[in-house]
């Protein structure tokens, strides 16, 4: 393992890639005025642009999904990596080499290794994509179109053959300058008596890649009789290669996964290759393995914890497909989303099922899914002789904290009682009640702990003590961009965009001058981060606000407010300045003095003459400095 990044290097990387380089990669941008850009989202479905890059800050900020933050957050999820899988491709691309931290070996050299190996891998896929038109090769090409597969289907899919020679690519490669140790350390090649031989020969290639896209490893075919190999060898575990953290076809299905939140698990490589052209492009499988918690995680990210999402199964219907299915609803509640079976009829794959009936064939069997734990309770129930008491209690015993566990309420309950009926059960509500403790008792257990959170803290950073004004009160929703709280807003832009302008005069500004509790909490921000005065000539000014916000929602309303434009049509200057911190200031006075009067009404009522002339003395005072405020603007201040 690695260990942690250097904060140094991490620091470097930001800085060497600019965030509209990154983000133009993937849509185009445009001019939008006050040195920011402007683009479709890739992060919604949308007509018109309301995604906003600041170049300056090296921030985005989409103001219709609400997603933003800097260039590392924009490419964790449009490629839905880690944060270390993101620092070390930005620092690839600047030339950066990254030092570890609490590691165990030379990081330069290990990068090193990892970068050639990724390219050994490169350089192989495209050999065997080329030796697939060889005539060596029309046993692979008979294999793929006997599958319903033609020749543009495997090119999208990169499929390849390894010639059935000892050697063809180690000498390939060797020819491209690699070393015979690091082809086999990248699994490629093997000790033979005589040296280094191919570790793949005369098979069907498919290449497999990581979530970046980048080649990883390999699943090779059996093709010949006189092979004496596996059906199916995989390379194996290498320092770029871990099955149970790589699933075949992730990276041609990451980004519809993620749009339609949904994603479908197969059982091989030839099944990816038919949902896909059937049309089930989410779908994706693992590679030698059975699905596990590598896979998970892979799932997780991509599916961001979204209730609503789902991870669909296919099986066949078999023995192996039941136990298959069984064993992947252990993992159930390891996911946010719901977690369906899609049963394949009479034993045939997906691959099967499109030769056979089609593609419509194949995109009717996904969506004829049942949920995974009626699947479970069915086999559960089956175990048991339900002509008897003792047989019905005991399926209650296994079946009830099935039920229990079931995300979903209103479908927790509606399945107590199915259950008490499959049982045979007359006391229906006693089986309800069963499973409601069962659950209640679950939930008391998961409340010191559950399942990770997909919310992100900051590297090194304590878990965030809540001691400001909350991110938003508790009732109905404020509305930030109504005229009462409008004038807040744009003071904080200036204070975060062009704090040149309102230094110092922002910094005398108390939280409690923002009477909308996400604003004060971001003034808070501003004042720990040294405050706006600070950050007149400190570019790392934005990033200490953001990393002073208390959680993942201020943080991401001071990335809004830093990318938002400012509500004038001329260059900001000190003039429009001074009038948004006149107008807070007004506003705050308004308040205070309305507060006084109703003080000095109350000491009246009491009797209480002396403390109602102290207060009419502040009120006056007040009004004084409102009136003057009013008069004179920023003067005043």
């Amino acid at each position: 393992m690695a260990g942690r990044i250097n904060d140094d290097d991490v620091k470097a990387v930001r800085d060497a890639v600019p965030i509209d380089a990154v983000v133009s990669e993937y849509l185009q941008l445009r001019n939008a005025g006050g040195g920011n850009l402007k683009g479709l989202c890739p992060f919604h479905d949308e007509k018109s642009p309301s995604f906003h890059v600041s170049t300056a800050k090296g921030l985005y900020h989409c103001f219709g999904c609400q997603e933003g933050g800097d260039t590392v957050d924009f490419v964790m999820k449009i490629d839905h990596l880690s944060f270390a899988e993101t620092i070390e491709r930005l620092a690839s691309q600047a030339g950066i080499t990254l030092r570890y931290e609490e590691g165990g070996y030379t990081p330069g050299r290990q990068q090193g290794e990892r970068t050639r190996l990724v390219e050994a891998h490169k350089v192989a896929a495209l050999f065997y994509v080329e030796q697939l038109d060889s005539p060596e090769a029309e046993i692979g090409r008979k294999f793929l179109a006997a599958r319903g597969f033609e020749q543009t289907a495997a090119q999208h899919f990169g499929v390849g053959y390894s010639p059935a020679g000892w050697d063809h690519l180690t000498r390939f490669l060797r020819g491209r300058g690699f070393s015979d140790k690091e082809l086999v350390l990248a699994g490629l090649s093997q000790e033979g008596r005589r040296g280094p031989i191919d570790r793949f020969r005369g098979r069907l290639m498919w290449p497999i890649r990581d979530i970046s896209g980048e080649v990883v490893g390999f699943g090779a075919r059996k093709l010949r009789d006189d092979d004496n190999g596996p059906k199916y060898l995989n390379t194996p575990e290498t320092p770029i290669y871990r099955k149970s953290q790589v699933l075949y076809g992730i990276d041609l299905a990451k980004k519809e996964i993620a749009k339609t939140s949904r994603a479908v698990v197969v059982e091989g490589y030839t099944d990816v290759m038919a949902c896909h052209l059937a049309g089930v492009t989410t779908a994706i499988a693992t590679c030698g393995t059975s699905f596990g918690e590598g896979h998970i995680k892979i799932l997780r990210r991509l599916l961001m914890d979204n209730s609503g999402s789902e991870v669909v199964f296919t099986f066949d219907g078999d023995a192996a497909g039941q136990k298959a299915a069984l064993r992947a609803f252990e993992d159930d509640q390891k996911f946010a989303a719901e977690t369906s079976i899609a049963i394949t009829p009479g034993g045939m794959d997906p691959c099967d099922l499109r030769l056979a009936k089609g593609d419509q064939a194949v995109a009717d069997l996904v969506e004829s899914r049942t949920p995974l734990f009626e699947f479970a309770l069915r086999h559960v129930v089956s175990r048991h002789n339900l002509g008897t008491t003792v047989g019905r209690a005991a399926a209650l015993d296994e079946a009830a904290p099935i039920v229990a566990n079931i995300k979903n309420s209103s479908i927790q309950h509606e399945s107590a009682v199915s259950l008490a009926g499959m049982l045979g059960i007359l006391d229906t509500q006693f089986v309800v009640r069963r499973v409601s403790q069962l659950a209640r008792w679950a939930r008391e257990r998961g409340r010191d702990g559950g399942p990770e959170q997909g919310g992100r803290q900051r590297r090194g950073a304590p878990a965030p003590v809540q001691e400001r004004p909350a991110p938003g009160p508790s009732g109905p929703a404020l509305n930030l961009r109504s005229p009462a709280h409008r004038v807040e807003r744009e003071l904080l832009k200036l204070a975060l965009q062009r704090p040149d302008l309102v230094s110092p005069a922002f910094d005398a500004y108390g939280v409690d001058e923002f009477t909308a509790p996400p604003y004060a909490t971001v003034r808070q921000c501003v004042e720990d981060a040294g405050g706006a005065t600070a950050g007149v000539a400190d570019s790392e000014y934005v990033a200490r606000v953001r990393d002073a916000a208390p959680d993942d929602t201020v943080r991401a309303m001071v990335t809004e407010l830093t990318v938002e434009p400012l509500r004038t049509r001329r260059d900001p200057d000190t003039a429009y300045a001074g009038e948004q911190l006149a107008a807070v200031r007004i506003a705050a006075v308004h308040a205070r003095i309305a507060d006084l009067e109703g003080a000095a009404r109350r000491s009246e009522a009491q009797g209480d003459h002396a403390g109602s002339a102290a207060v009419l003395q502040e009120l006056w005072v007040l009004q004084q400095y409102g009136k003057s405020l009013r008069e004179r603007g920023a003067a005043a201040l």
